[in-house]
């Protein structure tokens, strides 16, 4: 039996599910809501290595999830679009539901 191709957009929206179930990325983004903030900030904050949070903004950068810009000798990242943090917001309330009704 052949494999069933999946639509471009599914496919996509489902590797930002994935990369949204990681819960550093997920970290990441919601700290990025505030505002723009440095890979080395972010370490900080998560207390995780940089390669781990650089790892981590490369997939967030593939999906077009974050941007950045360079400032002298600083990378600056934030979340590209309000929309992502409406997604987050929506999960977020599904997991209140979820929880109230145990």
């Amino acid at each position: 039996m052949a494999k069933k191709i999946i639509p471009e957009h599914r496919y996509r929206a489902s590797r930002i599910c994935r990369a949204l179930g990681n819960p550093t990325a997920y970290e990441i983004l919601t700290l990025l809501r505030d505002r723009k903030m440095t890979p080395e900030e972010l370490a900080s904050l998560l207390g995780v290595s940089i390669s781990n949070i650089s790892q981590v903004l490369r997939v967030l950068r593939n999906l077009d999830l974050v941007r950045y810009e360079v400032k002298w000798r600083s990378h600056l990242y934030w979340i590209k679009t309000n929309r992502v943090v409406k997604v987050m917001d929506v999960l977020e309330r599904l997991v209140d539901v979820i929880e109230h009704q145990k």
